[in-house]
């Protein structure tokens, strides 16, 4: 386990990195319109402010050994009840450095092409406020040193998606896609809060350091009810399988939150909370499998639903749920997948992010329209867009020598090594990949025009395509520059640890199979939407699966029937319960009392006669008894 050492210097300094997007949420979202001229200048600058901070302490830490790199900035204690402490201290050690620089860079390119994409709305300050409060709680999140701090970060984050994917207020879709995601999190945020109580009472702590330290020497049950919690949790917020029916209906929110929520942000907690508690995983291998089969689930779902969506966004989300569920997968691995899930995740950060930018670009040429059926030809108008969204597309497909290549094809030869099904499923996803990207770039720049007549393409601003330029160089270069020369391994190995992954085939021969269904799956793509005419509205004949896939797979059947419908069925039996023996046995009562005081208040008349005829009765009956005893 790594050595932390309090901060000093410059490592003090790591509450400016939250400090900063948090006092520009204050400021934006509690001035009201005083800051409306100048609110989304304030909200990039504080961005930009914690990026470089971020750069500062990135730059000091790699100054120092690797032995010497984690710091832990106490700030005050925040709980202090008997034995259940708790301390607002931030962890700075090289997997939350790697996080930090994922959620302030990219967050902070996303910042710069809201600027031009929300121009001209009337809520802008107030977008960029909740933008603030995503990115300081995602901080918070990736920086406490405890699971209890952690969870404030976690929670902050459903609480910012929810803003923002609300954000039109003004449409109908938007209301219920906000309260399903939140919805949704909660179920998982059940689990995070269960294993918090769990830690406690097994190992009296619930700060990392603690917990790591004891869950060796603890039982094999604790350490798995421990583990399946936190994958539970992980499922939510990543939005894997059971839990990723909120992903999709996500896309309500403006196109720079999809870009935040889907690259930098929420759906790589989930990755980061088992990466992070890799020493319970560790010990606990039935949890650590279950990973695995959410990952490999999930991978297979995302891709299959991306499929079969003609709605960019959407089909742009079915890839994040398939992405992420390929860092599930690596990160169940243990020690020879923890790095590899990183080096994706980071590299993910670039490609998905430049993708949703895209998306939103050829959004704002076309009038707002999402519908690919009615693109095509945008290659022709929007030079930079096309470039950049291409270039993202290839990296994300797994094309040498671009990011995803170096990181994705890593995951694959370790999964192969673990099981040869578990391989197999993971090179079927690169094919799923490379056929609904392909499917997305074509469809969307290629081919003929499918325009409405409402509709005239341009290219859209600087202040939009200058963000889309970098994350392209980024998703070109940053897999080599991770993966060269083992750069990530040695910085992480630290915190994770790595192994090696030794299978039977030869990395060399597993690429190539690999390339080689990365290749089935574009040829499919061309012959189906290159070398046929695209019909304006979908097909109604299809087949069972693209059925199911235009339908999510059937989530939201699945959760009403796991979920809604029980709960549903509890609710009533309660309420049943409640009305039927609660209150009837108390209204009973009460009604038997009043049934026997109305009784007794009849014999009440008023009446000497009647009062004389009682005592003459009773005195009769008192003698006839005692002449029966005496008998």
């Amino acid at each position: 386990m790594e050595t932390i050492a309090a901060a000093s210097g410059i490592t003090s300094l790591t509450w400016l990195l939250i400090a900063l997007p948090v006092a520009g949420a204050l400021i934006l979202l509690g001035s009201g319109r005083r800051t409306n001229a100048f609110g989304h200048l304030l909200g990039v600058a504080t961005i930009a402010g914690s990026f470089v901070v971020a750069v500062l302490l990135w730059l000091n830490m790699l100054g120092k050994s690797s032995d010497q790199r984690a710091t832990r900035d106490f700030l005050f204690t925040w709980m202090s009840l008997g034995r259940f402490k708790v301390d607002v201290a931030l962890q700075l050690d090289q997997l939350s450095m790697a996080f930090v620089l994922l959620i302030t860079g990219v967050g902070l390119l996303i910042h710069i092409y809201a600027v031009g994409y929300m121009h001209g709305d009337d809520g802008r300050r107030r977008f960029f406020g909740y933008l603030n409060l995503f990115v300081a709680s995602m901080l918070l999140l990736v920086l406490a040193d405890s699971f209890a701090l952690l969870y404030v970060g976690w929670e902050g984050v459903g609480l910012a998606s929810y803003l923002l994917i609300g954000y039109y207020q003004t449409r109908e879709s938007a209301g219920p896609a906000a309260k399903k995601a939140f919805v949704v999190n909660r179920v998982g945020d059940i689990g995070m809060s269960v294993a918090i109580m769990v830690m406690f009472a097994a190992f009296g702590t619930v700060t990392f350091q603690g917990v790591f330290a004891a869950a060796p020497s603890a039982s094999t049950g604790i350490v798995t009810a421990i583990g399946f919690a936190l994958l539970l949790a992980a499922c939510g917020k990543s939005a894997q399988f059971p839990l990723q029916s909120w992903l999709l209906d996500a896309m309500e929110g403006p196109t720079p939150v999809s870009a935040l929520i889907h690259a930098a942000t929420m759906v790589t907690a989930g990755v980061y909370l088992i990466a992070r508690s890799n020493p319970i995983f560790e010990v606990a291998p039935n949890a650590q499998m279950g990973v695995i089969v959410v990952g490999v689930i999930t991978l297979l779902a995302g891709g299959i639903i991306a499929s079969a969506k003609d709605d960019i966004k959407k089909a742009l989300a079915g890839s994040t749920m398939s992405a992420i569920g390929f860092m599930m997968l690596a990160v169940g691995l243990g020690k020879s997948g923890y790095v590899y899930a990183i080096a994706f995740l980071l590299a993910h950060g670039f490609f998905k992010a430049g993708l949703f930018l895209g998306a939103g670009s050829v959004m704002h040429g076309m009038n707002d329209q999402v519908n690919m059926r009615r693109f095509g030809a945008l290659r022709s108008v929007m030079a930079i867009t096309t470039l950049t969204f291409g270039l993202g597309y290839l990296a994300i497909i797994g094309i040498p020598p671009l990011a995803g290549y170096f990181t994705k094809d890593v995951i694959i030869e370790s999964a192969m090594a673990r099981n040869p099904i578990i391989g197999t499923a993971a090179v079927i996803g690169a094919g799923l990949t490379a056929f609904y990207m392909s499917r997305i770039f074509f469809m969307t720049f290629i081919g003929p025009k499918r325009w409405t007549q409402d509709v005239h393409p341009h290219e859209s601003p600087v202040v939009m395509t200058a963000p889309m330029v970098i994350l392209a160089i980024g998703s070109v270069a940053s897999g080599y520059l991770l993966m060269r020369n083992q750069t990530l391994q040695r910085w992480l190995e630290p915190v994770t640890g790595f192994t090696e992954p030794d299978g039977a085939l030869r990395p060399l021969v597993l690429t190539g199979i690999t390339l080689a269904v990365v290749a089935l799956g574009i040829i499919a793509a061309v012959v189906l939407f290159l070398r046929r005419p695209i019909p304006e509205t979908a097909p109604s004949k299809v087949s069972v699966l693209v059925s199911a896939a235009r339908r999510d797979l059937y989530g939201d059947a699945f959760n009403e029937a796991v979920f809604m419908r029980p709960g549903q069925w509890l609710t009533r039996s309660l309420v049943w319960v409640d009305n039927r023996v609660i209150d009837g046995a108390v209204n009973g009562v009460a009604a038997g009392l009043g049934g026997l005081s109305a009784r007794v208040r009849r014999t009440q008349t008023g009446y000497t006669r009647s009062y004389s005829l009682v005592m003459l009765s009773g005195a009769l009956l008192v003698i006839v008894l005692l002449w029966i005893v005496r008998l």
